[in-house]
């Protein structure tokens, strides 16, 4: 059935002059009626479901304005004035926002935190007796989850989970809206959607890529259009009848619950509901048959009818003294090698074990998930008998994650996590007794786990089936009775499978031909997802050519694309001078490695290079490679961020090492500042963070700032540029006041605004010099104004 959400709530809460005493959720406690008659106007207007006015009422928002403490009398008020506004058939959504914080470590603040705030929120929510819980606006899917296991930690009410996303179709940390999917379906989110940031046609792909990509109810809540200024005042263009136009096209792309956001008032949700009326609920394919993992900015399938995924093995400190060693020490720096090489030879999914014996496993594994998410962007295999060790990969992962593994031997605390954070397993055929004796066995054993974690509310696309290898010098017949699970389980589960394959040739020379050969008789037998070091001897080309065969690459365009690659990179590499360490400095600054790129910083000084030369011919070059690869969709936030901090660490490192005859020259002065009556600083703090580590000196004045104070301090401290950010409707008045004390201040520089609701044309409009989309954007435009000036 199709449901009818309400519109905007801020704007009505401003136009009656309480949006800002001292917050827009604080009106529900000193203007509870007022509050009210805006919920009736909705409920008048056809609205089936109204939301509470509690999007902020978090204790990280609410504390700029001293009310942190009053969470719960906010929220109870909040439900009570939006409950007197319903009739017997309308539902009450709990919303609630974000918190305005990144989570560590692209941001300041730990996962559990941000857990811990939302915890509360709903809570609250909760005892004010809503029908739904309803996260919104959420730009970070780190945040998304987090928000979510809080959710389900405190209460069983329905979930609704709204991600803000760009017009290139991903949120501001990356994620798509099929990865979206991914990942909160087996959370156990009861409803996924979109909602803010873009207007109905913007919205529309994003709802169809969504709706090909779960089988759960899909929400969108478009603004009225892109904001324009018309005479001093921000407008949303689109106006009732011409939102209401798209809402057949957004219910034919999958969606089944409408609302309006930013710009949507009365008018335009009884529009909306007139035209709901006349729509049919679109019928959806269901999903693919396999299992579906993902990381924050990419999912990966892994079964029969998808490619052969290589799950990497390499991160695994059993039989590598050296990795072990630096684990033992807290160092990171080779497991993110070999993570980032892994990815590099073609590894889709990487398997961590932080097995060191005599260490806090369940700390490193926290440690290296959190540090290997920020680097590479594929999905994570999380390896360890310990469920403590297990959970701290799970909670604290950005994604969807694999479980290797859970066996026969009391098997239910794992299968329990797997079902709390939305994982996916590998089912080991191992019992009480251990190894099973024959094939029939293991088939038998992998059947009884299977019941268990179906009984622990798993599905069919929660499960992966290990064919378990043993060693062929211990026993010939071992890799024959491999072959024969792997096609057994082909026919009578039809899971996808998996298994570590270099274990069939321990004790034999020329280990790589062994795990060659078998490899391809696997392939052949019904292997989906090897575990393997995926830049062993000829893996790839075997992979590419067997894909070819075995239709997994119809008419071998992959193998075709794989070999114009490697000779597209056989003549970089024949470019590149061996050994060079700049070249080096190059690779670790884009890979983000900022421990390498300290100590290949001093190399390169000590090579003889001029360090003026290094910052600009290889750190700011190498930096530009960055912002050209996330303008190109091919990295994205997190790898921003974590270049931008290998450079940073390059540089500190110069700057501890130079002579009184070198110097680093800043590459100007920024000034920043949200404008006042906003509180949203997560994309000036960005901006900040890449400004800085792009040579930058920076004065962040913080959020809310007056007009008058923005202009004072740009007097003070005479920067390049003043860049201003709002991120609500409500506060662009703000920015165009800020822009007009700056000129008539006598400012001369530039300036630059940016925020979530901001247009390139808005920002013509407000007579800003720049406009900047994003972070990467902001230092290219700020780099080019310099060199203009």
């Amino acid at each position: 059935m199709l449901k009818l959400f309400d519109g905007a709530m801020g704007t009505q809460l401003q136009a009656l002059g309480i949006a800002e005493k001292p917050c827009p959720e604080y009106a529900s406690v000193i203007a509870p009626d007022d509050v009210t008659g805006i919920h009736e106007t909705y409920v008048a207007a056809g609205a089936d479901i109204i939301e509470t006015n509690t999007f902020g009422a978090n204790r990280i928002k609410l504390a700029h304005f001293g009310l942190e403490k009053e969470v719960e009398k906010i929220v109870l008020a909040s439900v009570q004035a939006a409950r007197a506004a319903c009739g017997k058939d309308t539902l009450v959504a709990g919303a609630a926002g974000p918190t305005g914080r990144l989570i560590q470590p692209l941001g300041d603040i730990s996962f559990d935190e941000v857990c811990s705030a939302y915890e509360e929120q709903v809570k609250a929510l909760a005892k004010g007796g809503v029908d739904y819980i309803l996260f919104e606006t959420i730009i970070d899917i780190q945040e998304m989850r987090a928000a979510v296991l809080a959710a389900k930690a405190v209460c069983d009410i329905p979930i609704i989970a709204q991600l803000a996303f760009d017009a290139g179709g991903r949120t501001v940390t990356g994620t798509d809206a099929a990865t979206a999917a991914a990942i909160l379906e087996p959370l156990g989110v009861s409803v996924i959607g979109a909602n803010c940031s873009l207007g109905p046609e913007q919205l529309l792909p994003i709802i169809k890529e969504m709706a090909q990509a779960t089988t759960l109810p899909i929400s969108v809540q478009p603004n009225a259009g892109l904001p324009v200024l018309e005479n001093g005042r921000t407008v949303f263009p689109q106006g009732p009848e011409e939102l209401a136009l798209w809402v057949p096209k957004l219910v034919e792309a999958g969606a089944v619950f409408v609302g309006g956001c930013c710009g949507t008032t009365p008018g335009h949700i009884a529009a909306m509901g007139a035209a709901l009326k006349r729509c049919t609920p679109a019928v959806r394919a269901g999903l693919p048959r396999g299992v579906r993992l993902a990381s924050r900015s990419q999912s990966v399938w892994l079964g029969q009818d998808h490619p052969t995924v290589l799950i990497g093995e390499r991160i695994n400190p059993t039989g590598r003294k050296a990795m072990a060693e630096e684990i033992k020490k807290g160092s990171m720096v080779s497991v993110k090698r070999d993570a980032l090489e892994q990815v590099e030879a073609g590894a889709a999914v990487l398997d961590i074990n932080m097995g060191v014996p005599g260490i806090d496993q369940k700390e490193l594994m926290e440690k290296a998930v959190s540090d290997l998410s920020s680097i590479v962007a594929v999905p994570f295999s999380i390896d360890s008998t310990q469920p403590a060790v297990i959970e701290a990969g799970l909670r604290y992962y950005p994604g969807r994650a694999l479980i290797n593994s859970v066996s026969g031997k009391d098997p239910e605390p794992v299968l329990a996590l797997a079902k709390k954070y939305g994982a996916a397993v590998i089912v080991l055929p191992l019992g009480e007794k251990g190894l099973p004796a024959t094939v029939q066995e293991k088939v038998a054993l992998a059947a009884g786990i299977i019941e268990k974690a179906k009984a622990a509310g798993l599905s069919d696309n929660d499960i992966v089936l290990d064919a378990l290898v043993l060693t062929a010098a211990s026993d010939g017949k071992a890799p024959g009775e491999t072959l024969k699970t792997l096609r057994l389980y082909r026919e009578q589960f039809g899971y996808p499978t998996t298994m570590g394959l270099s274990n069939v040739s321990f004790g034999l020379p020329r280990r790589e031909l062994v795990n060659a050969a078998f490899f391809l008789m696997a392939l052949d037998s019904g292997l989906d997802a090897p575990i393997i070091n995926p830049s062993a001897k000829h893996i790839k080309e075997l992979l590419a050519a067997a894909s070819v065969i075995n239709g997994k690459d119809n008419q071998g365009v992959r193998y075709s694309e794989y070999y114009a690659a490697q000779a597209q990179e056989s003549a970089q590499s024949d470019n590149q001078v061996q050994g060079d360490v700049l070249a080096a400095l190059t690779k670790a600054v884009l890979r983000g490695e900022k421990e390498q790129a300290g100590e290949l910083a001093l190399a390169a000084r000590a090579a003889g290079h001029r360090v003026a030369d290094i910052a600009t011919d290889t750190l700011t070059r190498a930096m530009n490679e960055v912002g050209e690869r996330f303008a190109a969709g091919k990295a994205f936030l997190p790898q921003v961020l974590m270049s931008a901090e290998a450079m940073r660490a390059a540089f500190d490192a110069l700057k501890s090492a130079m002579n009184e005859n070198e110097k680093l020259e800043s590459a100007g002065k920024i000034m920043l500042a949200t404008v006042e009556g906003d509180i949203h600083d997560l994309g000036k703090n960005i901006v900040a963070t890449l400004m800085e580590n792009s040579g930058f000196t920076v004065i962040d004045l913080g959020k809310d700032v007056p007009a008058a104070e923005i202009a004072e301090a740009a007097k003070r401290e005479h920067p390049d540029i003043v860049g201003l950010c709002a991120l609500m409707t409500t506060t662009l008045g703000a920015m165009e006041e800020s822009i007009k004390a700056l000129r008539n201040g006598g400012y001369g520089g530039g300036i630059m605004v940016g925020g979530a609701v901001l247009t390139e044309n808005y920002a013509q409009e407000l007579k800003a010099d720049m406009y900047a989309k994003d972070g990467v954007a902001a230092v290219k435009l700020a780099k080019g104004w310099r060199e203009k000036q």
